[in-house]
C-alpha cells in the first residue's frame, strides 16, 4: 500500500473453526504495532479504538457451536484508512447478513445469542441482573438452555468484562450500555413467553413477563400484550385487528426476538462506525488516504442437516472463491497469453457454474425461491422443491431424489444436492420459504418505535409509519443477501486482493491433532494446488511500462529523468539490462514481467539508494531556491523602502523650504516658525542637527551686520557663557561691555582722573609693546592680613598690572600674562576675583563697591579672557606648562577641564567674611575655576 500508493484488502478465507478471525486479530495487531512510529496520541486512539471493536462484534456477532467456541455467525469487512504516512486515521466497518435465517427456529436460535447472553447472566454482577430481572442459571431460559451442554474453555465472566471495558473505550456512553443490557434481557423473557388457548381466545400464560417487557422496553403494558397478541391488517382503508393463534403468536414472538437481536447488531456497527471513521478529511491538504480491507467472514459448513442457512453461507464461500479464480488463476493465464508471454495453460475448476446455479436471473435458486414466496395461496416447501426440480433438472451440479431415484442419500420431496467447490452438500428445503420472507410484523416496529427510550426508538425508525402508509413488499432475504455479496464482492475486486488460506486440522477442537487426508482434501477444494503450479510457472510481479519506469527510472543513466529511447519497452529493457536482470524478465506488449522476488527486492534497494540522493539534491535545489526568493524578496522590499524613505525626506524637504521661504523678511528670523514633524528616517539625525545648525544660522544672520569690536564683544559673550552658565545667577550679558572702564565715554569709574591713566597707559604701552587694553577698572584689593584697599587693575594683551588711584594710577606691580596660570571666581554677589600666578602670590581683588550699583563685572571680565586667549595665532608658541596644554585641549575640545589642584584654591574660605567666614567652600560655593596658561 506504501509503495505503490494503492488500496488493498486482505480476504481471509476457510472452513468454520479453521481460524478466520484469529487471523484478523493478527493481522490488526500487527497494522497497529509497526504503525505511529512517532506515537502521535490520536492515531494511538484511532488504533486501540479499531482493536477495542473488534472484542465488541465478537461478543455480538459470534456463537459457540459444537465445532468452534468463537463461531463467527456474520460477515464483518472493515477498511483502515491510513493517512500519506502510513498511520491509521479511521476506519469502517461493513457487517453483511447478521445471519438472519439462523433465527427462525429455536435449534438455531441459542447458537447465535449463547456467546453473548452467557457472558451477561455469567459475568455481570448481582446488581445488573437484579435491575434486568434476570438470573444467572442460563436453564432457566428457553432461548439458552439447549446449549447448556457445549463445553468452552472461555472465561464467560472475564469475557464479559472485557466487552464492557471496550465499549466504554470506544465511545459508548452509560445509557447506550444499559439500552444494551436492556434489549439482550428483554430477549430472554421474550423466549420464556409461552401461550395459551381460552376457547377462540389466544392468552399469554405467563403475564407477569409482560410487566417486565414493559419496563425493559420503555413502552407500555397494553402495547407489548396487544403487539404479541394481534395482527393489525389494512384492507383498503379499512384497519381491523386479527388475533393470532398460538402457533402465529409463539412464531411472532421469536421473529421479534431475532429482530431485536439483529437490529442491535447493525446500531452497534453504526454507532462504531461514526466513532471511528475518517472525518474532516481532505486529500489537497492531508495526502492521499489510502484503504487496507480485512474480511472476516463464516467459513464453508457441511452438517448433518443443512437448510437455508448453511446454503446461504456457502453461496457466499462460492463468491469469494469466484473472485479467487477470477483475479488469480484466470486472469492471470489470460494476460500472459494477451502479452505475447510464452505459457503452457494450466487447467483448474471454475466455479463460475455453481454461482450462476445460485444467483442467475429467472433460473438460479433465489429467483425460485423468491417467485414461490410471491404466489397467491398456500405455498410450501415442497412446491418451492419442484419448481427447482422443472428448471434445473439438466444442471451438472444440481440433483434431487425425483432426479436421481436410485440415490437413497436424499428423501423424496425434502432433499437436493449441490456439487460445490468443496464438496457435495445435501440441502433440506424444510423451512426455506418461511426463512426466505419477512415474517417481522409491522405492529412490532409501531411498539418499539414508540419507546420511550431514544436508543430503542432510534433502531426502529420504520415504525413512524402508519398501517396504511406500509404497502410496499419488503426485500426477501434471500435478495437481501445475494446483493450484499454483490457488494461485497465489486469492493474487494476494486482492491488488489491478497489471500489468507486457514486450513482446519480437526474436527474436535484438538491443538495437537493433524489429520492428513482432512488437510489435503481443503488444499484442494482452495484452489492451492492451481495457484501454487501458476505461480511458479509465472512471474511474481509485473507492472506497465510507465508504472515500472516512473518508480524505477532513476537507476539507470539512460532512464533518468526522461528517457530518449524509441518507446517505453526500449527504455524498460535497458534499464533491466543495465542492473544485470535481463535474464530474469520478459517483456509483452504492455508489461515487464519479473519472475523471482530477489529482482524486485533488489531493485527496491538500488531503488532506496537513490532516493535519498535525489532528495539531498532536491533539497538543495529548493533550499537555494528558497533562499534566492527570499533575497529578492528583501531586495525588492529594501527597494521600496528606499524610494518611500527618499519620498519621505524631499516631501519633508519641500515642507521645510515652504514653511521657512521668506525667513529672511521677517523680524525674528523665523524663530517662532514651528518645524514639521520629520519622518522616522531623518528623526535622529534632526533631533541633533535642529539643536545646533538652525541656532548657528540665526546668530550667523544676526552677527554678519556687526563691526568687528561689536563680535569681538559677542564672542567673549559667547565664551563667558560657555565658562559660567548656571554658576552665576548675573553675567551682564543684556548690557554693553565697554572693557576700558577707566577711559570709558560711557561708563567712567573715575572721570576726574581720567586722564592721569591715559598718561600712564601710554607710558606703559610704550614701554611693554602691548597692542590693546583689555580691561581696566577700580578694584578693591585685600591682602593677606584681611585688609582692604582702593587699587585699579589693568589688563593688556601682555601684561596684568596693579596700580595705585590715589597716586595718579601708578603701577605698583606688573605681572606677565603668561606667568598667570589660573583665574577663580566667587559665585555669591561679592564679585570676588584670585589671580593665579607661578610663584604663588596670587592676586585678589574684588570688584562690589567699585563699580555702580546691579551691575556685574565677572562675566565680562572672564569672557574677555578667554576671547583674548582663543584668538592667539600660535598657541603652539606658549610657554610649556601643564596650564597652557589643559586650555590648548579645552580650546579644541570646546569643554572647561577640570582642575586638579581644585583643593588648593579653596584656602579663600580662610579670607574671612567675603565669603562664608569659618567654614570650608563645598562644591557649590567654591568659584569656578577658569584655567589657563
Amino acid at each position: 500500500m506504501k509503495r505503490r500508493n494503492k488500496d488493498t484488502c486482505i480476504v481471509i478465507s476457510g472452513e468454520s473453526g479453521a481460524g478466520k478471525t484469529e487471523a484478523s486479530k493478527y493481522i490488526m495487531q500487527y497494522i497497529a504495532a509497526i504503525t505511529n512510529p512517532n506515537q502521535r496520541a490520536e492515531v494511538e486512539r484511532v488504533k486501540n479504538m479499531l482493536l477495542k471493536s473488534n472484542c465488541v462484534l465478537e461478543a455480538f456477532g459470534n456463537a459457540k457451536t459444537n465445532r468452534n467456541d468463537n463461531s463467527s455467525r456474520f460477515g464483518k469487512y472493515m477498511d483502515i484508512n491510513f493517512d500519506f504516512k502510513g498511520d491509521p486515521i479511521g476506519g469502517h466497518i461493513s457487517n453483511y447478513l447478521l445471519e438472519k435465517v439462523k433465527m427462525h427456529f429455536i435449534c438455531f436460535f441459542f447458537l447465535f445469542f449463547l456467546y453473548l447472553l452467557t457472558q451477561l447472566l455469567r459475568g455481570a454482577p448481582d446488581s445488573l441482573l437484579r435491575s434486568l430481572h434476570i438470573q444467572k442459571d442460563p436453564a432457566a431460559y428457553n432461548y439458552i438452555k439447549v446449549g447448556g451442554h457445549i463445553k468452552s474453555c472461555i472465561n464467560d465472566g472475564a469475557d464479559f468484562k472485557a466487552v464492557a471495558d471496550a465499549m466504554k473505550v470506544i465511545g459508548f456512553t452509560g445509557d447506550e450500555i444499559q439500552t444494551v443490557y436492556k434489549i439482550l434481557a428483554a430477549i430472554l423473557h421474550l423466549g420464556n413467553l409461552t401461550f395459551g388457548v381460552d376457547g377462540d381466545v389466544t392468552l399469554i400464560e405467563n403475564t407477569k413477563l409482560v410487566s417486565v417487557l414493559r419496563e425493559l422496553l420503555s413502552t407500555k403494558e397494553e402495547n407489548v400484550e396487544k403487539a404479541l397478541l394481534y395482527r393489525t391488517v389494512a384492507t383498503g382503508r379499512d384497519v381491523i385487528e386479527k388475533q393470532h393463534t398460538e402457533q402465529e403468536a409463539s412464531y411472532g414472538r421469536d421473529a421479534l426476538a431475532k429482530a431485536m437481536y439483529e437490529r442491535l447488531f447493525c446500531w452497534i456497527v453504526g454507532r462504531i462506525n461514526d466513532i471511528i471513521e475518517v472525518k474532516n478529511y481532505d486529500a489537497r491538504v492531508h495526502g492521499k488516504n489510502t484503504v487496507i480491507g480485512v474480511l472476516d467472514i463464516y467459513g464453508f459448513e457441511i452438517f448433518q442437516n443443512n437448510s437455508f442457512e448453511q446454503f446461504c453461507i456457502n453461496y457466499c464461500n462460492e463468491k469469494l472463491q469466484q473472485l479467487f479464480i477470477q483475479l488469480v488463476l484466470k486472469q492471470e493465464q489470460e494476460e500472459y497469453q494477451r502479452e505475447g508471454i510464452p505459457w503452457k495453460h494450466i487447467d483448474y475448476f471454475n466455479n463460475q457454474i455453481i454461482v450462476d446455479l445460485v444467483e442467475q436471473q429467472h433460473k438460479g435458486i433465489f429467483s425460485v425461491l423468491d417467485e414461490a414466496c410471491m404466489n397467491v395461496g398456500k405455498v410450501t416447501d415442497e412446491v418451492f422443491l419442484q419448481g427447482l426440480n422443472g428448471k434445473l433438472a439438466k444442471h451438472a451440479h444440481y440433483t434431487s431424489r425425483k432426479l436421481s431415484p436410485t440415490d437413497k442419500n436424499l428423501e423424496f420431496d425434502r432433499d437436493f444436492r449441490i456439487r460445490h467447490y468443496a464438496g457435495d452438500v445435501v440441502y433440506s428445503v424444510v423451512g426455506f420459504i418461511d426463512k426466505n420472507k419477512d415474517t417481522l410484523f409491522q405492529d412490532f416496529k409501531r411498539l418499539l418505535y414508540n419507546s420511550s427510550n431514544t436508543v430503542l426508538k432510534a433502531m426502529w425508525p420504520e415504525g413512524k409509519l402508519s398501517i396504511t402508509e406500509v404497502t410496499k413488499r419488503p426485500l426477501t432475504a434471500a435478495t437481501l443477501f445475494k446483493n450484499s455479496m454483490i457488494s461485497l464482492v465489486e469492493n474487494l475486486a476494486c482492491k488488489e486482493p491478497y489471500y489468507v488460506r486457514c486450513i482446519k486440522p480437526n474436527d474436535v477442537k484438538s491443538p495437537l491433532l493433524f489429520e492428513i487426508e482432512r488437510c489435503r482434501h481443503q488444499v484442494e477444494y482452495l484452489g492451492l494446488l492451481e495457484n501454487v503450479r501458476v505461480r511458479r510457472a509465472g512471474f511474481a510481479y509485473r507492472q506497465t511500462y510507465p508504472r515500472f519506469l516512473q518508480r524505477y527510472k532513476m537507476i539507470s543513466e539512460f532512464t533518468w529523468p526522461n528517457h530518449d529511447l524509441p518507446s517505453d519497452r526500449e527504455a524498460v529493457k535497458k534499464l533491466m539490462q543495465g542492473c544485470g536482470f535481463d535474464h530474469d524478465a520478459a517483456y509483452g506488449k504492455t508489461k515487464v514481467f519479473i519472475r523471482t522476488p530477489r529482482t524486485l527486492f533488489s531493485l527496491e534497494e538500488q531503488r532506496a539508494e537513490m532516493v535519498q540522493r535525489i532528495v539531498l539534491f532536491l533539497q538543495k535545489v529548493w533550499r537555494g531556491t528558497i533562499a534566492r526568493m527570499r533575497y529578492r524578496r528583501m531586495r525588492a522590499a529594501l527597494v521600496i523602502l528606499q524610494a518611500y524613505r527618499r519620498y519621505k525626506v524631499k516631501s519633508y524637504i519641500r515642507e521645510v523650504n515652504r514653511r521657512f521661504k521668506n525667513v529672511r523678511s521677517m523680524k525674528d528670523y523665523g524663530r517662532h516658525v514651528k518645524w514639521p514633524t520629520p519622518p522616522k528616517v531623518l528623526r535622529n539625525f534632526l533631533f541633533v542637527c535642529l539643536d545646533v545648525f538652525p541656532s548657528r544660522w540665526w546668530a550667523w544672520t544676526l552677527i554678519k551686520g556687526l563691526s568687528p569690536e561689536e563680535t569681538l564683544q559677542v564672542r567673549a559673550k559667547v565664551a563667558c557663557l560657555e565658562a559660567l552658565k548656571g554658576q552665576r545667577a548675573d553675567l551682564g550679558l543684556q548690557r554693553a561691555w565697554e572693557g576700558n572702564y577707566l577711559v570709558s565715554r560711557g561708563k567712567r569709574d573715575s572721570p576726574d582722573t581720567a586722564a592721569s591713566f591715559t598718561l600712564v597707559s601710554s607710558e606703559l604701552q610704550r614701554k611693554d609693546k602691548f597692542m590693546r587694553v583689555l580691561f581696566s577698572s577700580n578694584v578693591r584689593k585685600i591682602n593677606r592680613f584681611h585688609k582692604a584697599e582702593d587699587r585699579a587693575v589693568l589688563i593688556t594683551d601682555r601684561h596684568l598690572y596693579k596700580m595705585d588711584p590715589l597716586k595718579q594710577y601708578k603701577p605698583m606691580k606688573s605681572i606677565p600674562l603668561y606667568n598667570v596660570t589660573g583665574l577663580s571666581v566667587s559665585p555669591g554677589k561679592d564679585q570676588l576675583v584670585v589671580f593665579h600666578t607661578k610663584d604663588s602670590r596670587d592676586l585678589v581683588v574684588c570688584l562690589q563697591g567699585m563699580v555702580p550699583a546691579n551691575e556685574s563685572r565677572i562675566g565680562e571680565l572672564v569672557g574677555t579672557l578667554l576671547g583674548h586667549f582663543k584668538r592667539l595665532p600660535e598657541i603652539d608658541n606658549l610657554p610649556s606648562t601643564p596650564h597652557v596644554e589643559m586650555l590648548a585641549r579645552w580650546l579644541h575640545t570646546k569643554k572647561p577641564p577640570v582642575r586638579p589642584e581644585l583643593q588648593q584654591h579653596t584656602q579663600l574660605g580662610r579670607v574671612g567674611d567675603i565669603i562664608h567666614p569659618g567654614r570650608r567652600p563645598s562644591g557649590a560655593d567654591v568659584c569656578t575655576e577658569m584655567t589657563r596658561s
